[in-house]
C-alpha cells in the first residue's frame, strides 16, 4: 500500500498458484518422459499493481513461497528488489538453497522485478537496461517419443514457417543406449531443415564422455552446432573432455541455483556457453550476477526455456547469445497470458511501452489446470 503524502508503495498481498497442464503428445529425451508440466506462479501486488512471476517447479515449491518467502517480504518496500533478494536468500539458509528452494525464490524474484516495473510505467527491459532490441531464439522440442512424421511438422513449422535459424532436438535415446536411432534422428532433422538453418542436440547427460565424442564422430557431415549436456553437467571435468573432443559448442548450465555452481562450470573449462534459466537461477535478480561472471570467464549465456519470464532481461544482457524457445513452455505461456510474442525471423522483440513483462494473466482460461 502506499502511504500519505506520496511514500513509497509497499508490498502487500503475494499469492501462489499451482497448475498442471497435460502435454499435447507424449514427450521424452534421452533420460525421461513426462505427460504434463507444472507451473508455480506467483502474483504480488502493490498500489494497484501486480507483477507476475513463475517456476517450472514441482508443487512444493508453492509450499515454500507461503512459509518461508512470504513472511519475510510482506511491508517491504516494492521498489527495494535488491534488498527483497537478500531477504529471500537469508530466510532459506536451513532449508538449503539448490533445488526446489531456488526454484521457489526464482519465480519470486521475477515477480518482484515485473511489479516495480508496471509501478513505475516501464517495460521490464527498460528498467534493466535493453542492450539487445531483438533477443534470438531458437527452436527447441524434437522429443525423443516423437514419430518421424512429429519430427517433420516440429521442425520444419520452425525452420520454414516461422524462419527461425536454429533448432533443437533430444537424443541420448534410451539413456544413451540407442545410439543408431540418435544419427538416425539427427540426419531426418538435417533433411528437415536444410543446410542453411543450424541444428543443435540436448542429450540430457544421456552419454559418458567419449561415447559422446564418437556420437559427434559419427554425424561430422551432419553438422551439429550445439551440443547441449552430452554427460550429466555435475561431471564437469566429463564436460570438459567433451568439448576439447568436439567441433560442436557444449553447453550446460540450466540446473544451476546460485552463483558458485556457475563459477565451479566456468573455472573448469566445461561449456562454450552457458545457460541460464531464469526460473531457476534466482531470477533476474541472480542472472544479472551470474551473466557478469560468465563474461569475466569470457563467455556468453543462453536462456533455458520459460521465454517470456526470459526475454526482457535477455534483452538487458550483453553476453547474451539466445533464447530457448521451448515447445511445451511456449504452448503454455500462450495458454496463460496475453501478450506473448512471435518469434518469426528468429527473434523475440519485447514491447517497449508495455509496463512490466508486457503480460495480462488469462485467469478464467487456465482455471481448468489449476491444482492449488
Amino acid at each position: 500500500m502506499s502511504g500519505a503524502g506520496g511514500a513509497e508503495p509497499l508490498l502487500e498481498d503475494i499469492d501462489v498458484e499451482v497448475y498442471e497442464v497435460p502435454t499435447d503428445a507424449p514427450e521424452a529425451d534421452g533420460t525421461f518422459a513426462w505427460d504434463s508440466t507444472t507451473m508455480v506462479l506467483v502474483r504480488i501486488r502493490s498500489a494497484g499493481k501486480e507483477g507476475l512471476g513463475w517456476t517450472y517447479g514441482p508443487p512444493g515449491c508453492a509450499d515454500l513461497i507461503r512459509s518461508l518467502l512470504a513472511p519475510v517480504l510482506s511491508g517491504r518496500a516494492a521498489f527495494d528488489v535488491a534488498g527483497s533478494a537478500v531477504a529471500m536468500l537469508q530466510a532459506v539458509r536451513n532449508a538449503n538453497r539448490p533445488g526446489a528452494v531456488g526454484y521457489a525464490i526464482s519465480a519470486v524474484d521475477c515477480a518482484l522485478w515485473d511489479l516495480k516495473a508496471r509501478l513505475l510505467g516501464l517495460a521490464l527491459h527498460r528498467l534493466i537496461g535493453t542492450v539487445h532490441p531483438q533477443v534470438q531464439v531458437y527452436g527447441s522440442g524434437g522429443f525423443t517419443s516423437y514419430s518421424e512424421q512429429q519430427l517433420q511438422a516440429q521442425l520444419s513449422g520452425w525452420a520454414h514457417e516461422d524462419r527461425i535459424p536454429r533448432v533443437k532436438i533430444k537424443i541420448g535415446q534410451d539413456r544413451g543406449t540407442n545410439v543408431a536411432r540418435d544419427v538416425e534422428r539427427m540426419r531426418q532433422a538435417r533433411d528437415i531443415i536444410g543446410p542453411q538453418t543450424e541444428l543443435f542436440v540436448d542429450a540430457n547427460g544421456a552419454y559418458t564422455a567419449k561415447q559422446a565424442i564418437r556420437v559427434m564422430e559419427r554425424v561430422d557431415d551432419v553438422g551439429v552446432r550445439w551440443f547441449e549436456e552430452p554427460v550429466s553437467s555435475d561431471h564437469l571435468e566429463g564436460m570438459r573432455q567433451v568439448r576439447e573432443g568436439v567441433s560442436a559448442d557444449v553447453a550446460a548450465g540450466e540446473y544451476g541455483t546460485d552463483l558458485f555452481y556457475f563459477r565451479q562450470m566456468c573455472q573448469a573449462n566445461a561449456v562454450d556457453c552457458l545457460q541460464l534459466d531464469v526460473s531457476r537461477c534466482g531470477g533476474i535478480s541472480q542472472w544479472l550476477r551470474i551473466a557478469a561472471l560468465a563474461a569475466a570467464f569470457g563467455l556468453e549465456v543462453s536462456g533455458h526455456c520459460a521465454p517470456h519470464l526470459s526475454v526482457h532481461v535477455a534483452a538487458g544482457t550483453e553476453n547474451f547469445r539466445h533464447l530457448e524457445w521451448f515447445h511445451d513452455h511456449v504452448r503454455i505461456e500462450r495458454m496463460f497470458f496475453d501478450g506473448t510474442l512471435d518469434p518469426s525471423g528468429g527473434a523475440l522483440v519485447p514491447d517497449p511501452d508495455a509496463p512490466g513483462n508486457g503480460l495480462t494473466l488469462r485467469s478464467a482460461d487456465i482455471e481448468k489446470y489449476r491444482k492449488g
